[in-house]
């Protein structure tokens, strides 16, 4: 969710409201991509201006998430490389025809790109990397979709709706399509939390003994832990961890090691550690602590944990930092080390690139994503040059 604790509240007009209050961030224009080349075409024809300079054959794919209905948004999914060495952006297009693709998720095989169509009618749209071509949208059966995540067996997408309450899985075909829903479940208890309306579900992720998936609602203070049917796409509730009244979880990340998991709750500006039995998928969330926040008007939005399991860093919206955290005891507890600022304003969305060498930051009311090199010994994070101008960047995808 792109908003405060009052947003929590104001569901889906608050969401839209910060988004146009991010849209007058400064913005950048980037060529549309290449129209396809007709077979027979003279060589001459065949270097079209628009298509990405091939200087650096290391440069990688990346990938931005934006909000297409507000004014100063992009137009679709923002296309980009970047040098896997010196982190740098250079920009080469977008994909147009997906409506308001605020989250990315890539399948397990890197040929299908997927994107919420964050809308009150919501959808997700699976689009094929080789040549860009959108292979369809799915009705997600709620509204708002803010989360998705691609099971690792790739069979099953999982998408979460913020503004229903309500979580969804689709079908993944062997072309990286997606089938009909074959299962919704809405998040009716616990209550809603103190201040909410109802509830809204931020995040679907797959744990990692991979028979348990786990959805997070910032509405009714739970993250519930549902046993999916690897066979039929449907969902059985298997547990449910409710937070302290008010913390109002958002995403959640788990230790390498599969027993811990680290969950950042929005509305009270806390971290928790908490433990996870594979064996039934019960999650126990431990005790707040501090997101290196201070104290002031602040909103964590996401974690991430280095693929060693030494290190965990969460983006803070309103601070406009990073903290940093050392994972003691094999993933039992987080020490904070300190905060990096993040060179944005509202950094919505962090991640790695694939080898962990480099975070992405999309920072949502500047419009710029921010790029750290990581370092793998010691947790610091150092910033690789200036921020790259995205429209209202809610999210960055690199491969």
């Amino acid at each position: 969710m792109d908003t405060d604790a009052r947003a929590a509240r104001g569901g889906w007009s608050r969401r839209r409201f910060v988004g146009a209050v991010a849209g007058a961030a400064a913005v950048v224009t980037v060529p549309a991509p290449a129209a396809p080349i007709a077979d027979g075409a003279p060589a001459a024809e065949q270097r079209p201006a628009a298509r990405p300079p091939r200087t650096d054959p290391r440069a990688r794919p990346l990938l931005l998430g934006t909000y297409t209905s507000v004014e100063g948004g992009g137009t679709g999914i923002g296309l980009a490389s970047y040098d896997p060495d010196t982190g740098r952006i250079t920009g080469s297009g977008t994909l147009t025809g997906v409506p308001d693709p605020s989250y990315l998720a890539l399948h397990p095989d890197g040929r299908t790109l997927y994107a919420v169509d964050e809308r009150q009618d919501g959808s997700v749209t699976a689009v094929r990397l080789a040549d860009r071509r959108i292979l369809g949208a799915r009705s997600t059966g709620g509204a708002g979709p803010c989360h998705l995540s691609v099971h690792p067996g790739g069979r099953w997408l999982l998408s979460a709706n913020y503004q229903s309450g309500s979580v969804a899985v689709h079908p993944v075909d062997s072309s990286g399509a997606l089938g009909e829903r074959t299962d919704l479940v809405t998040h009716t208890t616990p209550p809603p939390g103190p201040g909410q309306q109802g509830p809204h579900a931020h995040q679907f992720i797959t744990a990692p003994d991979g028979g348990h998936v786990l959805a997070v609602d910032l509405g009714t203070d739970t993250v519930y832990s549902y046993r999916l049917d690897q066979a039929k796409g449907t969902l059985t509730e298997a547990a449910q961890a409710h937070t302290r009244p008010g913390a109002g979880p958002r995403h959640l990340a788990f230790h390498p090691g599969g027993r811990y998991a680290y969950l950042a709750n929005e509305v009270d500006d806390t971290v928790a550690v908490c433990g996870y039995d594979p064996a039934t998928g019960r999650l126990t969330i431990g005790d707040p602590q501090s997101t290196g926040s201070a104290g002031g008007t602040n909103y964590p939005a996401q974690l991430l944990v280095t693929a060693n399991g030494s290190y965990a860093f969460l983006a803070n919206r309103g601070h406009n930092s990073i903290a940093r955290y050392a994972v003691e005891a094999d993933g039992a507890r987080l020490r904070l080390l300190g905060t990096v600022p993040v060179a944005g304003d509202f950094p919505r969305q962090i991640a790695f690139s694939p080898d962990g060498r480099l975070l992405f930051a999309a920072n949502q009311r500047s419009g710029t994503v921010s790029v750290f090199h990581v370092d793998a010994a010691s947790g610091e994070l150092r910033q690789a040059g200036e921020p790259f101008a995205s429209p209202v960047a809610v999210c960055a995808l690199p491969l």
